[in-house]
C-alpha cells in the first residue's frame, strides 16, 4: 500500500473543491465584466 495514503490530509472530495473553484472565478470574472459593463454605461 502506497505510505502517503494512510495519512491523508483532506478527505474533503474532489468534485466538490473544483466546483468550488470554479463557482469563485466564475463569479469574480463575472463581477468584473459587470463592472466594466456599469461605467460603459455610465460614460456613454
Amino acid at each position: 500500500m502506497n505510505e502517503f495514503e494512510q495519512e491523508v490530509q483532506s478527505k474533503n472530495n474532489d468534485v466538490v473543491d473544483s466546483i468550488k473553484g470554479f463557482g469563485f472565478s466564475f463569479l469574480f470574472f463575472f463581477i468584473i465584466f459587470f463592472i466594466g459593463t456599469v461605467f460603459q454605461v455610465i460614460g456613454s
